[in-house]
């Protein structure tokens, strides 16, 4: 979908168009529902006749910025349309002061003396709560110190890796293991592997193991090669050794009022998107290309495409601000915008306050 200038739209509307267009965002995004000449010419603030408006809005059919469902419709606001509003007329709203001093206790609560996934995924769940969207968290690969990391085998071919930080946390992920890995190879890597990694983080410990590995190839067995070429230890499935936890709550929210074929399929596409761990790592480089709100609408977003969503997103920062990862809102495109944009900045600043 091209992008367009707002400005350079904007000035070729008039008043009355503007007028117009307005009211029929306004109105999907409060009501969901196609808005006819009839009824806009109830509402609007200047008095104009049905044919008057209806030729306004064959003009803004023509730029793209909405369209007729079915024949002899109403008129309902086209991505395009959707995108032109948030750039040229949205006024972002401010929070009030509950509802900053409510982020505030509920991030603190979350943060004191716990994990930080813990503290994520209260974040995502307060989010879901408020915006009655669906709260996303992506924590990014956490590169801190390691302690101890254990193997537990699930599956034939498949272990659990439990990593153990030097400073408490716990972080659990999923490797994939040679044909043929009996419980005693398993034991013997965990063994090699905590005499190296000790202090180090992941990526650490992956170079020195590696330059050990060319020194002393005899003390090193094939497992061991193995998870130390995968860096110790990778979610099953992830792109390019990227991995990250993907924290989602209140998709309940999502099937509220969804009565629609249409709906119901477009749900169903996102839910499958929110499954697909290997593009998670996408919202961390959409996230840190802004400094602060980043609003994407339907297709903008490659990762929730086929669905149609949109997507409120924000980075949190560690002590050295570094974006470390990114929160926000999903939901279909009648989001609130002006109201979740300051929410999900407040909680995204919180979260990075309470890492500092």
């Amino acid at each position: 979908m091209a992008r367009i200038d707002p400005d350079q739209t904007l000035q070729t509307l008039d008043a009355r168009s503007r007028d117009i267009f307005r009211v029929i965002v306004e109105s999907y995004l409060r009501d969901g529902e196609p808005l006819g000449s009839r009824n806009l010419s109830r509402v609007l603030p200047v008095s104009l006749s049905p044919a008057t408006i209806r030729n306004v809005m064959s003009d803004l059919e023509q730029l793209g910025l909405i369209y007729a469902p079915h024949i002899s419709a109403g008129r309902l606001p086209t991505q395009r349309g959707l995108r032109f509003f948030v750039d040229a007329f949205m006024e972002i709203g401010d929070l009030s002061d509950d509802e900053r001093r409510s982020i505030e206790a509920q991030v603190k609560a979350s943060g004191s003396g716990a994990s930080l996934e813990h503290m994520l995924t209260e974040a995502s769940q307060m989010l879901s709560g408020m915006s009655r969207g669906a709260g996303l968290v992506v924590a990014a690969k956490n590169e801190v110190p390691l302690k101890h990391i254990e193997f537990i085998q699930l599956e034939p071919t498949k272990a659990l890796a439990v990593l153990v930080s030097q400073n408490g946390d716990v972080e659990n992920r999923i490797v994939e293991l040679p044909l043929g890995t009996t419980a005693s190879q398993l034991q013997e890597a965990t063994n090699f592997l905590n005499a190296h990694i000790h202090g180090r983080t992941l990526a650490e410990a992956k170079t020195s193991i590696s330059r050990l590995k060319e020194e002393t190839k005899a003390a090193l067995d094939t497992l061991s090669q193995e998870l130390v070429e995968k860096g110790l230890a990778v979610w099953a499935g992830s792109e390019g050794g990227l991995p990250a936890r993907l924290i989602v709550r209140g998709r309940a929210n999502l099937l509220e009022n969804v009565t629609a074929q249409a709906d119901i399929d477009l749900l169903r596409h996102l839910f499958e998107d929110l499954e697909n761990q290997e593009g998670v790592i996408q919202l961390l480089d959409l996230a840190e290309q802004g400094s602060g709100v980043r609003i994407f609408i339907g297709s903008e977003n490659k990762l929730f495409s086929l669905s149609g969503s949109s997507l409120i997103v924000a980075p949190y920062r560690d002590k050295e601000a570094r974006v470390i990862g990114a929160l926000g809102v999903i939901g279909p495109t009648r989001l609130n915008y002006a109201r979740i944009v300051p929410m999900v900045d407040y909680t995204a600043q919180m979260v990075s306050r309470m890492l500092r």
